[in-house]
């Protein structure tokens, strides 16, 4: 199924840029339903809501995607999860003594 080309067009989760239905389902879980609500989240929250909502540490590169779509809705071009991967690395480098503990150690 083609993707939004822009913020406006996009009317599902999966209407964004690589924003499958496994990402869909993970925004689900933490109560991002609407395109709306990736416009008005906030992508590293969204990562830490999710890695306690599963009790484990998530691949990093879902916060990428986060952001990447989060971009996308708040009217930034399209771009390729992996454009945010260095953005990521600095943000984490930047908060790790305040993440979640189930970000760190899911086991506690």
């Amino acid at each position: 199924m083609p993707k939004a080309r822009c913020a406006q067009h996009a009317v599902r989760l999966t209407d964004i840029p690589n924003v499958g239905a496994a990402t869909a389902a993970d925004l689900c879980r933490i109560g991002i339903t609407t395109p709306a609500d990736v416009r008005s989240m906030q992508p590293q929250v969204a990562y830490e809501q999710l890695c306690r909502a599963t009790g484990q540490r998530h691949d990093p590169c879902v916060l990428d995607v986060f952001m990447a779509a989060h971009h996308f809705m708040n009217g930034g071009a399209a771009q390729p999860w992996w454009v945010f991967t260095p953005k990521r690395k600095a943000l984490l480098a930047q908060t790790r003594h305040a993440m979640h503990p189930a970000m760190v150690n899911p086991r506690g």
